[in-house]
């Protein structure tokens, strides 16, 4: 079996890069499911019904989130009525949504799709160490291919999550910083790993927005409009190959994929 896994997904860039890109890879890497962060969809901040339903019209079958879930009020809508939406498991009871999904493609056996936020400079959620680890042991009850997106900062955290389910996950990927990481591997007991899927949007930035007022606010601390930037649009992530009868990973692959569009205006 084989995850695609897509990285934060930015603004109207993003979305377009998902919207053309996403079919091919889908055809050509002869995937089976396909996961994307979608956090910051709506104008580089949240995600709202709309950019949501363009995502999933592109051929994304389970949408993940994280510290961005409340930038846009119409989220409640999603979390309250879209199955295919996953909120971070670690956020206290009652919250609307849902941190978890088994999800099952065509002839194919089910996969358990788990958003997780950390908790090292990040806003204070429940433990995740201790969160994952009792909805791991539900979720294998249903199956043994489980999926985690991991949406933290510190890259130590993201290890020793990893670390902490290795055998008893497929794969953790982390998502969070917009910067894809070198370090994909597959531990002894058979769980992928990749510190950070990177991120799909503009790379012509900083981490997805307009390069001068980030550097202003560098300067001054005076508060600037951070708007989503333009050029050298790429999706990037990773793909899992998983056998589906253990739900160990066999290979993990960094995807890097530019948008034809944006490589001809540089």
């Amino acid at each position: 079996m084989k995850i695609l896994f897509i990285g934060d997904i930015v603004g109207e860039p993003g979305r377009r890069a998902v919207k053309e890109l996403v079919p091919r890879l889908r055809r050509d890497l002869n995937v089976d499911i396909v996961v994307a962060n979608g956090e910051n969809a709506a104008g580089g901040s949240g995600i709202t019904p709309a950019t949501a339903q363009e995502i999933f019209n592109a051929g994304v079958n389970i949408m993940t989130s994280g510290d961005h879930l409340w930038d846009q009020k119409e989220v409640v809508n999603l979390l309250q009525n879209e199955s295919r939406f996953v909120r971070p498991l670690n956020y206290p009871q009652g919250t609307p949504g849902q941190g978890s999904v088994v999800y099952q493609a065509n002839n194919q056996p089910p996969v358990g799709i788990i958003n997780l936020q950390g908790c090292t400079f990040m806003p204070n959620l429940d433990n995740p160490f201790t969160t994952i680890r009792a909805e791991v042991e539900k979720m294998r009850q249903k199956t043994n291919i489980i999926f985690l997106d991991f949406h933290a900062e510190a890259t130590s955290e993201k290890a020793a999550i990893a670390r902490m389910l290795d055998g008893q996950v497929s794969a953790v990927i982390g998502t969070h910083t917009h910067v894809q990481t070198a370090d994909e591997q597959i531990f002894p007991g058979g769980t992928a790993f990749l510190s950070d899927a990177g991120f799909t949007g503009p790379h012509e930035s900083i981490i997805g927005r307009d390069i001068e007022p980030i550097i202003k606010r560098f300067l001054t601390l005076q508060p600037q409009r951070f708007a989503v930037a333009e050029k050298n649009i790429k999706l990037q992530g990773a793909l899992v190959d998983i056998n589906a009868h253990t739900g160990k990973a066999e290979k993990i692959v960094r995807i890097s994929e530019p948008l034809a569009e944006s490589a001809k205006k540089l």
